[in-house]
Order: structure tokens, then C-alpha cells, then sequence
């Protein structure tokens, strides 16, 4: 069911909208959990790194891939509330092709110089074949990571953020099956985990998209509609290019720490992979709150209603912040419990390193929710250029944990390195705002 934004309570619509979103993004990260825990269990410690020291090219190659449909569907939601459906089938026409075109590129780029880029991270002797035989088949997997996002994205941006749930759940439940059956009953290693994922998202992909034009009305067209437009295409590119950079961006100081951890290692870069994990699954309220935000954001520009803005983030910030308080506490009395989800109970030295990782983090969960909230909120304005600022000053502040305080206290530089680099971001995102919004008054008010 589609859902209007630009009236009533920006808590309530905030809340309603994010709840399901953070419960299909659970399940996403339940069955990333079950990939890591089935390959730490069984394969074994330099499995389970191999798998972690894809984590920063994953999120750069793979977070490319969906901040350029979270990009490609603002258009969309601006259209949405702007009442025009017409402009809204054509934009949705013209993101489908754009998607194709970047999908293709991208897959034929990532697996060519997959292994070359490991090499270049420092990727530990001992692992590298595990964490290429693993991330190749993700990347051989892109097509399926736009198709997902790019139609999920359309749904979320008609106010409807329930039903991409639904298939996430589905796809979730076949992860899990797959990866049993890939891993523990095929031999296949770490390829069937990524085999697994591939796999249960391209099923999730297509039975979304028929289920999305079976659904909604506002979607079915006639020819006219779906034609390339060079004006579509440009503004659709505007807003995806630099939100799909700014993950990459941000990715580049994640790729340089890891580089910097590998250089430890396989006993640190196990140790960061269990806490990656975990720090992930803690992370999805914020991740549900900014993907709301972009919607809600781009829905009240497209409105011409400005002052929703503010409003929606002082609620965003008070409902993530209220979490952050409470997700602190929960971990600092259940993280060496988790751990063990990820390695056997004598490997000691990797349960105390998980535990100092992911504790550092949570203790700015509050600034993280800043930089989710306010940078899609500003991305849902149309203003997504200033999100690769900030995700400059984020690769500045990784960069600086990995080249000056890693050599100097060790993995301690390493578990302060986002939490340095959430405030650099901070500093920027929230005075861009008061910037953006102050421009979208001055445009409507005349």
C-alpha cells in the first residue's frame, strides 16, 4: 500500500515506516551472520578472515551498486509527492536501463581485477585464496544486487517500505537453506556462501518485481512512458552517480583499514570480521532510519513542504538516539557471548579483540545515528553531491586510524577509526543541512 508522507505526524510516519524496514534488514543481516558463523564453525579460522578481508571491497563495489539505486529512485519519491504519476513511470523506465547499463560495467571491472585488488590490500598469504574465491562470486553477482535494490527502492519510495520486507524474509530463509547445502553438503567452500547470497537475491528480485506491477496501479502505463529520455536519464545519474561514489568513498578508508589490519595478521583480521558482523546487525536501525529519511525527505521536497525537514530529523535523532543508549548496554554485558557465535570458546584472544572492537564502536552509536539520518535526509532533498563530502571527510578519518594510529597502538587505532571518522562527517553533514534547507525555502518561496 502506498503511503503519503507529507501530512500528519513526522514521528509517527518516521516510526511506521522504519519498523518494517529494520525487520527485513534483520533478516538481511541474520542470514550474513549465518554465512559467517556456518563458514567460522566449519571451515575455520583462516576461512572466516578470508571472508572479512573482502569486507571493505564488498562495501565498495557492492555499496556502489545501492547508493546508486537509493540515488535512482529519489526522483521517483519526489515525483510521488508531487502528484506526477506520468513523470513518476518514466523516471522508474529510464532507472531500469541506467541500472542495466551500470550493472554490466560494473561486473565485467570487479572480477578482472578482484584478485589484484586483494593483493594490493595486503591480503595475508594464508587467506587469499578463501577471500577470492568468495568475493568473485559476489561481484559475478551484481546484476542481482540492482535488480533487488533498484525495485525494492521504487516500493519504498511510494511510501510502501512493508512489502520489500516480505521478500526479504524470502530470500533470507533460502540463504540459509543454500548455505547449508552449498557449504556443509557440497564442499563448496567459501564460493557456496557466496553462491548462497547471489543466489537467494535474484530470487527475491524477480518475485518483487512481479509482484510490484501486479500491485500498484500508479506503476502500469502505456508505451509513450517508457521511452529513453536524455533529460530522465541526466537527472536520474545526478542523483545516483554521487550517492553511489559516496559509499565508495567512505569504502576507500574502509579498504586502506583493512589494508592496515591485514598487515596484523589473520589472528586481528578474525577478530574484525566477528565485529564487523555484529557491529552490522546493531547498525540496522540506523540504516532503517536513513533509508526512511530519504523517502520521507524526498517525498515533503517534492510537496514544496520544507519545514517537514527539520522536524523529521529532530524525531529521527531522538528515536536513534534513545536506541544508541540502549544497544550500548545490551552489548557490553552479551558481546563475549556473541563472539562465540563466530569461533570456538579456546580461541580466547580473538573473543577479547572482538569484544574491544565492536564495545569502542558502540560508545558513538550516537554520532552515527547523526551521519544516517542527516546525510539520506539531504540525498532525499535532491542535494546529493554534499554526500560525497562527507564521505571524504569518513575516508579521511579511516585513513588517519590506518596509516597514523594503527602503527602506534596497534588494533586500538583500528576499533577507533569509524567512530573518528562518524564525528568528521558530523561536522560537515549538519550545518549542509541547515544549508540545503535554507536554499529549498528560498526556491519556493518564490
Amino acid at each position: 500500500m502506498v503511503k503519503d508522507m507529507t501530512n500528519g505526524s513526522p514521528s509517527k510516519h518516521i516510526l511506521g515506516f522504519a519498523v518494517p524496514m529494520l525487520f527485513g534488514m534483520l533478516f538481511q543481516q541474520f542470514y550474513n551472520l549465518v554465512d559467517t558463523i556456518i563458514v567460522g564453525k566449519t571451515l575455520g579460522v583462516e576461512a572466516l578472515a578470508g571472508v572479512g578481508a573482502t569486507g571493505s571491497i564488498n562495501f565498495m563495489i557492492i555499496g556502489f551498486c545501492m547508493g546508486v539505486c537509493n540515488g535512482f529512485v529519489i526522483p521517483v519519491a519526489q515525483c510521488f509527492g508531487a502528484k506526477k504519476p506520468a513523470d513518476l513511470r518514466k523516471y522508474v523506465f529510464n532507472g531500469y536501463i541506467c541500472s542495466i547499463v551500470f550493472a554490466i560495467v560494473l561486473t565485467l571491472a570487479s572480477v578482472i581485477f578482484c584478485r589484484r585488488i586483494l593483493i594490493i590490500m595486503n591480503t595475508p598469504a594464508d587467506i587469499i585464496d578463501h577471500a577470492y574465491n568468495y568475493i568473485v562470486v559476489i561481484f559475478i553477482g551484481i546484476p542481482t544486487v540492482f535488480l533487488y535494490n533498484m525495485v525494492s527502492g521504487v516500493i519504498r519510495s511510494l511510501g510502501d517500505s512493508k512489502t520489500p520486507v516480505v521478500f526479504l524474509v524470502l530470500s533470507s530463509i533460502i540463504n540459509v537453506v543454500l548455505d547449508f547445502f552449498l557449504i556443509l553438503v557440497c564442499k563448496m567452500g567459501v564460493a557456496g556462501a557466496g553462491w548462497a547470497t547471489v543466489t537467494s537475491q535474484l530470487i527475491s528480485g524477480l518475485t518483487c518485481l512481479i509482484y510490484m506491477y501486479k500491485k500498484y496501479d500508479i506503476l502500469k502505463g502505456d508505451k509513450s512512458e517508457r521511452v529513453l529520455d536524455r533529460r530522465f536519464i541526466t537527472n536520474l545519474c545526478m542523483n545516483g552517480v554521487p550517492m553511489g561514489l559516496q559509499y565508495s568513498i567512505t569504502a576507500i578508508g574502509s579498504t586502506i583499514l583493512q589494508a592496515a589490519v591485514n598487515t596484523l595478521g589473520s589472528t586481528y583480521v578474525a577478530a574484525m570480521t566477528a565485529g564487523s558482523k555484529m557491529f552490522n546487525f546493531t547498525c540496522c536501525p540506523f540504516d532503517a532510519l536513513g533509508s526512511t529519511m530519504a523517502t520521507y525527505a524526498g517525498q515533503n521536497v517534492g510537496a514544496a513542504k520544507i519545514k517537514r525537514l527539520g522536524q523529521g530529523v529532530r524525531s529521527a535523532m531522538i528515536i536513534g538516539s534513545v536506541y544508541s543508549v540502549l544497544s550500548l548496554i545490551a552489548l557490553y554485558f552479551t558481546t563475549d557471548y556473541i563472539a562465540l557465535l563466530f569461533v570456538n570458546a579456546s580461541e580466547t584472544t580473538i573473543i577479547a579483540l572482538t569484544r574491544q572492537f565492536i564495545l569502542a564502536s558502540a560508545c558513538f552509536y550516537i554520532p552515527l545515528t547523526g551521519v544516517n539520518v542527516v546525510r539520506f535526509c539531504i540525498q532525499g532533498m535532491g542535494f546529493s553531491v554534499f554526500a560525497i563530502s562527507a564521505g571524504i571527510l569518513e575516508m579521511i578519518g579511516r585513513a588517519f586510524a590506518a596509516i597514523i594510529l594503527i602503527p602506534s597502538i596497534g588494533f586500538m587505532g583500528a576499533c577507533l577509526a569509524s567512530p573518528i571518522a562518524w564525528i568528521a562527517a558530523d561536522a560537515f553533514l549538519f550545518p549542509a543541512f541547515i544549508h540545503c534547507a535554507r536554499k529549498l525555502h528560498a526556491r519556493h518561496s518564490k
